[in-house]
């Protein structure tokens, strides 16, 4: 059963083209109806344009959150989105927009949960002196990078890693592990 995604993002959109990748490679059984931006210079939007995947921006005022979460949301539901993706986008969603798509918006964190939750997970994981970190795909909830686990990868983490080699590797698995919990999704 194919089922109708809701991307949202706010910069490069490399988990958008990966989950994009696996439906035009056919090993995901999904359709990007809707990827939606809160910033109008997002490189996602330029890549969504060129995989003909539609796209809309609602700029983002923190004084009224409501208006843009109303609006995308709205939008959302006019593309028919089974699920909301969360590829990157740097906003924290409030309790009415958790809500109204209860159980549907998933989002992926650079650390394996409920381990690092916040900024910069990856710094946070070198100075505790882990030796693993990695991913986690969860549904979305009103507690900030909570909620069931869907999926997680692990990663080595190395003698000589820094913030920006470790996030690189972890980065290669979140590409990875999105497509798989949706895959997981579409199959119930």
């Amino acid at each position: 059963m194919s089922v109708r995604l809701g991307v949202m993002a706010s910069g490069r959109g490399s988990n958008f083209l990966a989950i994009q990748s696996e439906i035009e490679q056919a090993t995901l059984d999904a359709e990007i109806a809707l990827l939606i931006s809160d910033r109008s210079n997002a490189p996602a939007l330029k890549q969504a344009e060129k995989r003909h995947v539609p796209a809309k921006t609602f700029p983002y005022d923190k004084s009224d959150r409501a208006a843009f979460e109303k609006s995308a949301g709205d939008a959302i539901d006019a593309a028919g989105c089974d699920y909301i993706v969360l590829a990157g986008f740097m906003r924290i969603l409030t309790p009415y927009f958790i809500e109204r798509f209860s159980g549907r918006i998933l989002n992926i964190h650079p650390s394996l949960l409920p381990s690092f939750k916040g900024l910069h997970p990856q710094r946070q994981a070198l100075e505790a002196g882990v030796k693993f970190s990695g991913c986690t795909v969860h549904l979305v909830t009103t507690d900030l990078d909570d909620g069931p686990i869907l999926a997680q990868a692990v990663v080595p983490v190395l003698d000589d890693d820094t913030e920006e080699s470790l996030s690189t590797r972890i980065l290669k698995q979140e590409h990875r592990l999105y497509a798989e919990a949706i895959r997981g999704l579409s199959s119930k």
